[in-house]
């Protein structure tokens, strides 16, 4: 396959993997307050998400690159489907929460496998020394649009629905989102791939912790590498600040049964700026010279954005709410922008048996940073006002942004065979 047409076949199962995210983000909530739960035991189902990502996301990622990229995400549609599938006509909790264990093990089998896919296959085509950066960002361009457009339809449908065949409205985005996940499977049955050896499931189960080890250990030993992971950490505070505290900013423009559409466009123009970031992503690197400086000026950004809603925050009136949205644009802008280079910076310091292990520990890194400083954000917006969170994201963000400065770019090496793209077998 050549490198253009890895970027195509990328690009739309980006777009596929997202989807279903954002058509189920508005109505998640509310379709369980719809079915009886009260909003205890909704956090209850969060935290069971969130535990089974957490549990599962470095096993799996081992498991990509033992095991192939493939099968795992193949196994990620298929939990994906069923979960939302559960999630759509669930009446109890224990189905609901069954929904969760599924949608957390969907979420942490389909880190980092299709990414590690993508990159492998440009490396066997055009080498190591192969620029990532504008495949990448073709990918996020596709993910924001399909978070964009499909917050939207999720926020917007049940308004414009009062139920199909029987089902609340709530329950028609989650259940496309279902069928979005089955496409998904369907086509990637078909995703071509470098040979490696068809292990057995002996040598898989061997296989994953040595993998899972080996990923770890790169990522502490390569200072380099663990200034690229913790720099993505500094892009999770910012993005669990957003999260947490625009629904804050929004409670006083909206309130009632159109609450939900008012989030959705909020959110879907926040994925849309995204996809622009992600559409400069290429032009940023030209222009500052390197990918080091295009991500430090892409963090930098978004962190004089945060700083920008903080200011925003002191104001009042209808000036006070557009310059906060112009701010909330400019913030995804930015990061839109910088993950590709991140991601080049990352990629060129792994090697393939180790990729898909590696995406799954900057995952589980920006997991942990958000849920050691989040809390102290949301405990600091509510004691002295939603600025003050902001301004503790910028603050992270730009400091964030300094592990950039000085950044090399990782010698070049020549390819790999590609019977070593999965070392842990060979």
């Amino acid at each position: 396959m050549t490198g253009n047409a890895a970027a195509r076949r990328y690009a739309l199962l980006s777009f596929l993997l997202w989807l279903p995210a954002g058509l189920y983000l508005v109505p998640l909530v509310l379709l369980m307050l719809d079915r009886g739960l009260p909003v205890a035991t909704i956090a209850v189902v969060g935290v069971v998400y969130g535990l089974t990502i957490a549990v599962l996301e470095l096993p799996t990622g081992g498991l990509a690159d033992v095991l192939g990229r493939r099968p795992v995400l193949i196994a990620s549609a298929v939990a994906g489907a069923a979960g939302l599938l559960l999630l759509g006509l669930a009446e109890t909790v224990a189905l609901f929460l069954a929904s969760a264990v599924l949608r957390g093990a969907a979420r942490a089998l389909s880190t980092g496998p299709l990414e590690a896919w993508y990159v492998d296959t440009v490396h066997a085509e055009l080498g190591r020394d192969a620029d990532l950066t504008a495949g990448l960002a073709r990918g996020e361009v596709a993910a924001s649009l399909a978070l964009s457009a499909g917050t939207l339809v999720g926020g917007l449908l049940p308004l414009a629905l009062g139920g199909v065949a029987g089902l609340p409205a709530l329950a028609v985005p989650v259940l496309l989102a279902a069928g979005a996940e089955a496409l998904r499977g369907l086509l990637t049955v078909r995703l071509p791939e470098p040979p490696h050896p068809r292990p057995a499931l002996a040598a898989v189960l061997r296989g994953v912790p040595a993998t899972v080890a080996a990923g770890l250990r790169v990522a502490g030993r390569d200072r380099a590498l663990t200034r690229v992971l913790l720099a993505a950490g500094g892009a999770g505070i910012a993005l669990g600040t957003i999260e947490l505290l625009t629904p804050a900013w929004l409670a006083g423009l909206s309130s009632g049964p159109r609450a939900a559409a008012t989030y959705a466009v909020v959110a879907a123009a926040g994925f849309g700026a995204d996809a622009i970031g992600g559409m400069l992503a290429v032009a940023a690197v030209r222009h500052f010279g390197s990918h080091a400086r295009a991500a430090m000026a892409g963090w930098g950004v978004s962190a004089l954005a945060l700083a920008g809603l903080a200011g925003c925050a002191l104001l009042s009136g209808t000036a006070a709410m557009v310059f906060a949205g112009v701010a909330y644009c400019v913030l995804f802008i930015g990061l839109g922008a910088g993950f590709p280079a991140q991601a080049h910076l990352l990629h060129e310091r792994v090697e393939p048996g180790e990729r898909a292990t590696v995406l799954s520990v900057q995952s589980l890194l920006m997991q942990a940073v958000g849920a050691v400083v989040i809390p102290v954000i949301g405990w600091q917006a509510t004691r002295n006002g939603i600025e003050v969170g902001y301004a503790i994201a910028a603050v992270a963000l730009l400091a964030s942004a300094g592990l950039f400065l000085r950044l090399r770019a990782a010698p070049r090496i020549a390819a790999e065979a590609p019977a070593r793209a999965f070392g842990a077998l060979t």
